[in-house]
């Protein structure tokens, strides 16, 4: 039978802990509880849960140092923190981050976004778990191999851990924005990575250049978890007000993305900010013109157009490949980057292979 997953609730209010358990038990997760960060580190030590809802003002030792002590363990450090707390005070906010807080849940606490921020959790953690795991058993084979492969294995196991850390970020995030918003098709953010990397190396962009757009532009559309629903899912058009609220993804986007030491990230944040300018200076949000927009933003732009033209919508059908082609061309050096397009022509046949290779 496969065990439940625990939850720590840390608040020195009864009523707060008894009502965030009775919730999350009936989720089907096992529940603990703390009055205050001493008795959390206790209760940490001696049964390790998986995940930790902490409230910052608390007797004897408050959520913020509670949090840095779990952290700063290496058998702690793992567990994923959230802070639940009342106070809008950036402050303390920018503490906890400091100190190594996973994520925030205002009080009073909302259930669905309670119940989607634990899911996303769990599934990072279980992530965490599997390549701790996978990782000790390599390290126990490498062990019984000859010093020379032993030392390989210290030059690689540098490289993978950077690789490792900028892929658990880029999982985190993106799991965060999956269990928000459910996209018509998975198949959408394949197309547009392919695409971008068609057009990447067809104009003469490195091979590390081209991976990183690969997996960076995926990630264009991901301020979209900020729109309300009945926006984003309308099946018309949007009036003015509705269409300035949907223009706020790109700025959403950049700062969900902003901050990270992953090269691909920050990538996929500029990419979330400029993928809406256009070359004369009309597009979104900050009416970049020509050069002005970042390479990997005009490279993303014909992109999504093109995939958003010949893709189902709430709001239309898909259109005919040869009509969003004429599309474009019709908007080169309005909309889009001259070079950028013809580099786009020039790997049609390669672009039509993603769009049949990978339909809805």
């Amino acid at each position: 039978m496969e065990s439940k997953s625990r939850i720590l609730i840390v608040d020195d209010e009864e009523m707060n802990r008894r009502l965030l358990g009775t919730f999350l038990q009936r989720l089907g997760y096992e529940t603990s509880e703390a009055g205050d960060g001493v008795d959390a580190l206790e209760k940490v030590k001696a049964a390790p849960p998986d995940i930790i809802l902490m409230d910052i003002q608390m007797p004897r030792m408050n959520g913020l140092d509670a949090t840095k002590r779990l952290k700063e363990d290496p058998a702690t450090r793992g567990i994923p923190i959230v802070i639940v707390s009342s106070t809008a005070d950036l402050e303390p906010r920018v503490q906890a981050l400091e100190n190594g807080v996973d994520d925030f849940l205002a009080k009073p606490v909302d259930r669905t976004e309670l119940r989607a921020r634990v899911q996303s959790l769990l599934k990072v953690k279980a992530y965490n778990d599997q390549q701790r795991s996978y990782q000790k058993t390599l390290e126990e084979a490498v062990a019984q191999r000859t010093d020379q492969l032993r030392r390989a294995f210290d030059d690689l196991k540098g490289a993978n851990d950077r690789l490792k850390k900028a892929s658990l970020d880029t999982i985190f995030r993106l799991a965060q924005a999956a269990e928000y918003k459910d996209r018509d098709t998975g198949n959408h953010i394949k197309r547009i990575g392919y695409y971008t990397a068609t057009v990447a190396r067809e104009l003469g962009q490195s091979e590390m250049e081209i991976e990183a757009i690969l997996y960076a532009a995926p990630m264009h559309d991901i301020g979209k978890i900020g729109i309300p629903d009945r926006i984003l899912l309308k099946p018309g058009k949007l009036d003015p007000d509705e269409w300035e609220i949907m223009k706020q993804h790109s700025q959403i986007g950049r700062d969900l993305l902003h901050g990270s030491d992953s090269a691909l990230l920050n990538m996929a944040e500029t990419i979330a900010l400029t993928h809406h300018e256009q070359w004369d200076g009309s597009g979104y949000p900050q009416q970049l013109r020509g050069d002005e927009i970042p390479l990997v933003g005009r490279i993303t732009a014909i992109a999504d157009v093109f995939d958003a033209l010949t893709s189902k919508r709430p709001y239309k059908g898909p259109m005919p490949t040869d009509d969003a082609l004429a599309i474009l061309r019709e908007k080169r050096a309005v909309h889009f980057d001259p070079q950028v397009v013809d580099a786009f022509f020039g790997a049609i046949e390669r672009i039509k292979e993603i769009r049949n290779g990978w339909s809805d």
